[in-house]
């Protein structure tokens, strides 16, 4: 049934098959995440860093309809360069696939699709959650119920610094979703190394995580982690100077009436303006960072399902 839906790429379904190391990569980062022809070089440089460690990348998207893992150079091309691709969640699946039309796929997306295809480990930007003034707006992201739900391991740089990290923490604690950091205590906040908030549990290398993770999935305990890793310290933007660009980029989102899911690109496209692009940058390196750890943690994970 899947197969009438589904377009995985031979390369990746080789791997998953022989349970070579996979990890996912999500689209948004190439229609919605940054500006032609930048998306579409932050995406083969992804690739090729994941490649560079043994590892096959599995880019996500959705193009005439058809949910694709491990997407061709051209239909990466296409996705960055194409006016209209839909940013695509768990609810506008079904529709995008029906009416035959181009998705970009969210983190909750893509963990859907990874799990269909069976790849247990997708790199990402940082995850979704709650929005700030949530108690009102009650705006916060599919991304948190995914997590729940869907046995994939995401690794990230924490929660998007924009959102309300301590509300996204609680949400999460609620959901049952370990939130772990590598290397670190402190939950990292995407463009910067610091938050104010503590993580679950501290894990000081791929195969140590690998093997909680497997033990999770072992005990039926559905749902997938956030890995928090954070942005090299070279790279980070300054805690307060970033605070400061996005308190300015919310009271101008208020000011606007901008809702839904259309926040989060006004919100990034923001605080790039008034850093002048400074947060490109750092969004740049902390995705290839990730997908650095996605890998190691990948290769961990396939030596372990490897030995059952």
């Amino acid at each position: 049934m899947l197969k009438k839906y589904l377009d995985i790429n031979p390369e990746v379904l080789k791997a998953i098959k022989r349970g070579d190391p996979v990890v996912a990569l999500e689209s948004t980062i190439i229609s919605h995440g940054m500006p032609y022809p930048q998306n579409v070089e932050t995406a083969f440089n992804v690739e090729k860093i994941i490649r560079d460690k043994g590892v096959v990348p599995a880019t996500i998207g959705i193009v005439n309809g058809r949910l694709k893992v491990g997407l061709t150079v051209d239909e990466i091309e296409y996705l960055g360069k194409t006016e209209g691709v839909i940013k695509t969640s768990r609810r506008d699946i079904p529709f995008i696939v029906s009416n035959k039309l181009d998705g970009a796929t969210t983190v909750a997306s893509t963990m859907i699709i990874a799990s269909l295809a069976g790849i247990k480990v997708f790199a990402t930007g940082g995850i979704g959650g709650v929005h700030r003034g949530a108690q009102e707006t009650f705006d916060i992201s599919a991304d948190l119920q995914e997590l729940a739900r869907t046995n994939v391991a995401v690794v990230c740089a924490g929660a998007k610094s924009i959102l309300d990290i301590g509300l996204t923490l609680e949400y999460l604690e609620t959901l049952g979703v370990p939130v772990v950091g590598y290397k670190t205590e402190e939950l990292p906040a995407f463009y910067t190394t610091r938050s104010g908030y503590e993580v679950d549990y501290k894990v000081d290398s791929a195969e140590e995580l690998a093997q909680a993770i497997k033990s999770k999935w072992d005990l039926k305990l559905n749902g997938g982690l956030v890995v928090a890793n954070p942005i090299p310290k070279e790279f980070e933007i300054d805690y307060e100077t970033i605070n400061k660009a996005i308190d300015e980029a919310i009271e101008e989102l208020e000011q606007k009436g901008i809702r839904g899911k259309e926040t989060t690109p006004f919100l990034l496209s923001k605080v790039k303006e008034i850093t002048k692009g400074n947060s490109l940058d750092a969004n740049i390196q902390l995705v290839y960072n990730n997908a650095r750890i996605a890998s190691e943690l990948s290769i961990e994970l396939s030596k372990l399902y490897r030995d059952n």
